[in-house]
């Protein structure tokens, strides 16, 4: 939540990735993270109310997804956007988001010397905020390892973690992310169950 713009910030939300894998790929996974994903947006949208929501790609798991929207979910969604600037950025998957529930569908956004898209580039200028790799971090204490979804950035960039409920992560030490942060100055912020842990990058492991 960004207080002075008043606005919320998700990343790949993958609705309807459950409906894609049993059409797609016959592979039946309990039909429920839709209404999971949706549940904790409210909670967001409960606790800070915002004027404007920004939804960083994936949104939707595929370009159908919009169709296999229940009823249920459909209004939900809809009572979510009421009364809110609603943007939908185009990902990998949802290149081109439902436009039949509304909201603002565009590529990429700048604000002030922010600059939101979904897939993090080589060639950039700073101040980017991504989706589109779903990190997560791995650090070991004790003898035990914890792996948590994260943000992960440097003075640069930032990486959002994926909201879905369906949604996986990879880790942050992957090859997926070469290049992408100055090592020196690497952190992550790994989401705890009621809190955020800030860390060295040097706590990772893979």
């Amino acid at each position: 939540f960004w207080p002075s713009e008043n606005m919320l910030i998700v990343s790949d939300l993958h609705l309807e990735k459950g409906s894609s894998f049993a059409a797609r790929h016959r592979v039946f996974l309990p039909p429920y993270d839709t209404k999971a994903t949706l549940q904790r947006l409210a909670t967001c949208i409960a606790e800070w109310n915002p004027k404007r929501v920004l939804s960083l790609g994936d949104g939707f798991h595929d370009d159908e997804a919009g169709q296999r929207l229940s009823k249920d979910n459909v209004a939900h969604l809809r009572e979510l956007m009421s009364g809110r600037d609603w943007i939908w950025l185009a990902g990998n998957h949802d290149p081109k988001p439902p436009e039949n529930l509304g909201g603002t569908h565009c590529t990429s956004m700048h604000i002030g010397a922010l600059n939101f898209i979904h897939e993090p580039g080589q060639d950039f200028a700073g101040g980017e905020i991504a989706g589109h790799l779903h990190p997560n971090a791995k650090i070991r204490q004790r003898g035990k390892s914890v792996k948590r979804r994260c943000l992960v950035g440097d003075e640069q960039r930032l990486i959002m973690p994926a909201f879905g409920a369906f949604t996986g992560g990879l880790n942050v030490l992957h090859e997926a992310y070469n290049g992408l942060f100055e090592p020196s100055s690497l952190r992550g912020w790994l989401l705890g169950s009621d809190t955020i842990y800030e860390m060295s990058g040097k706590r990772f492991v893979g």
